[in-house]
């Protein structure tokens, strides 16, 4: 059976090392928005539009419809633009069904009683194995937990975009230990994606250039399975577990975390503003125990 290949444009993100992604049909000129950030500069308080701008630009210029905003999970180190995106192109947002585990836990952590954490904030909630289309191309949905409760991969023709479970070959695979967060599950769930066909196209969330190279995103399951960092060297569960949490534990938490959970569990809406007009995050003191400080 003949795999469809989509075109993916990349949008790498300097500030914060995210990759985001628009996968389209070539033929339909259908398209998928993936992982998608809206700009935040935590020493001003300032937002802005510029990477989900360059998108819509894209977009505009290759004269694509989008049919999808996709997330992969609620990112720790990025604002989601998903919800400015939607307001943009009245595509529908989608995450997997997990998030709900996700809300639940930091509905807990940043006191909000009255947060409806059922994942409303998502026009649709993927279970594991679901399928769906971007244009023609198929497209199916991994439940890839362990660097969060609710990591999915998008798993569309030829093309998986993975974001926290492995990176590009030389840096290896994600951390594990934010809150919800499991190695041996982190573990199942490359397990997962390796079994890909070979060929298929890895495309990650994050790069962050050791050694000062250019930002790469690209690789294939062949590639990940011969030469990744962790998982070429870790030939068993308990091997990975071992270097992956010795990895984590001298990492400290990124430094967007508590500012982004607040707003990503919400679907990318920013905080509603008070009576001066005003947006207010609100952020947590020593509810992140255990990480290494800079």
């Amino acid at each position: 059976m003949t795999i469809s290949r989509p075109n993916v444009k990349a949008f790498f993100d300097q500030r914060t090392f995210s990759v985001q992604y628009v996968v389209s049909d070539p033929g339909m000129k259908r398209c998928a928005i993936v992982d998608p950030v809206l700009d935040f500069d935590e020493k001003s308080g300032a937002t802005a539009t510029i990477n989900a701008d360059r998108i819509l630009d894209y977009i505009e210029s290759e004269g694509l419809t989008v049919e999808w905003i996709l997330d992969t999970h609620p990112h720790a180190d990025h604002f989601s633009a998903a919800r400015y995106l939607k307001e943009r192109t009245g595509a529908p947002t989608a995450i997997g069904e997990k998030v709900v585990e996700v809300q639940k836990l930091w509905k807990g952590l940043y006191h909000w009683p009255d947060f409806p954490a059922d994942g409303s904030q998502w026009d649709r909630l993927f279970v594991e194995g679901e399928t769906f289309k971007v244009g023609t191309i198929d497209a199916k949905v991994l439940f890839s937990p362990g660097h969060t409760l609710a990591s999915i991969t998008y798993v569309i023709g030829d093309a998986a975009f993975v974001h926290d479970t492995l990176f590009m070959p030389d840096s290896g695979t994600a951390r594990a230990d934010f809150p919800g967060g499991s190695a041996s599950r982190l573990w199942d769930s490359i397990q997962e994606i390796l079994a890909l066909p070979g060929a298929t196209r890895i495309f990650v969330g994050h790069d962050y250039q050791p050694d000062d190279r250019e930002p790469r995103w690209e690789s294939t399951v062949d590639e990940q399975k011969a030469t990744n960092t962790h998982m070429s060297k870790c030939r068993t569960k308990d091997e990975f577990v071992a270097v992956r949490e010795k990895r984590d534990a001298s990492l400290p938490m990124p430094k967007l975390i508590l500012h982004a959970l607040q707003v990503n569990i919400n679907g990318g809406r920013l905080p509603e503003p008070e009576a001066n007009g005003k947006r207010y995050l609100k952020f947590p003191l020593d509810v992140l125990e255990g990480a290494a400080w800079d």
